[in-house]
């Protein structure tokens, strides 16, 4: 994977490291005293512990990543007569306080409508090397790229549609809309991974491959069959593995966002 190195910035794509939390014994809501992400923050509560080489790499990795895909979505928004307006970025150990909640790194990395920010635990790259067998740059930025196609969904007002829309029907209709969802954000990751490609030549051998072996590994019916021993489609909230797989790949071919209505479509 090639990109420039350079991290995310602009006011609203400045990073937030929170470095602690449950790990250290400190309240996460005090790392985020004071407004949370302020331009150019790194918060210490007083007891921290200096980030390690692999995961000040990490910090890096994902800014970088980021930074990309602020360049992208800008040109899309511009492209079509809007205006992209950048996510923050929090990183953070263990447990975080969030607009959306207090989340913990088993929920894995999230997007929050409320504050807009990404939240990404960087244990969960080497969980997603070791525990979904999927690893490999590209495996990681897809990740954020997920996170980010979230963040899209919010600027075009379709998070808030669908959060509405949830709240009227029963469990699995709600379910089904949040698979929904959670595919175009799929797909949405796929149209930044052409776009860059196109634009800086970024890709190399192997890593779409490498996206497509994560996107298979984080699908709700491999992580049914894998914690339960069976699978319940009901209960899906994310896509298969050959759904999530095959949504990234048609925004990469399609490249557009209006190729990405997963809500238009009557088979996932």
């Amino acid at each position: 994977m090639r990109i420039g190195r350079r991290t995310a910035g602009g006011g609203i794509g400045t990073i937030v490291l929170i470095v602690a939390a449950l790990y250290f014994g400190i309240d996460p809501s005090i790392l985020l005293q004071g407004g949370p992400g302020a331009p150019g923050g790194s918060f210490d509560a007083g007891e921290s512990r200096p980030l390690s080489e692999e995961e000040n790499r990490l910090a890096d990795f994902v800014s970088v990543v980021l930074a990309d895909t602020e360049d992208s979505w800008h040109a899309i928004f511009e492209s079509g007569g809007g205006r992209y307006e950048e996510p923050r970025l929090v990183l953070f150990s263990g447990a975080v306080q969030s607009a959306c909640g207090f989340a913990q790194s088993a929920m894995g990395p999230f997007y929050c409508p409320g504050d807009r920010k990404v939240y990404i635990d960087l244990s969960f790259y080497d969980e997603l090397r070791r525990r979904f067998g999927a690893p490999g740059d590209f495996a990681q930025a897809y990740v954020i790229a997920h996170e980010v196609g979230h963040h899209v969904q919010n600027l075009l007002g379709i998070s808030s549609r669908v959060q509405q829309a949830r709240q009227s029907v029963g469990r699995a209709e709600g379910n089904a809309l949040s698979v929904r969802l959670e595919l175009q954000a799929d797909c949405l990751a796929g149209v930044w991974a052409a776009h860059a490609d196109r634009a800086r030549d970024i890709l190399e051998r192997g890593d779409v491959e490498e996206a497509l072996a994560a996107a298979s590994a984080i699908g709700d019916d491999r992580l049914q069959r894998e914690s339960t021993g069976r699978v319940s489609p009901d209960s899906f909230t994310h896509g298969t593995s050959e759904q999530r797989m095959r949504w990234f790949r048609r925004g990469m071919a399609g490249r557009s966002v209006a190729d990405c209505d997963s809500f238009a479509v009557d088979t996932l």
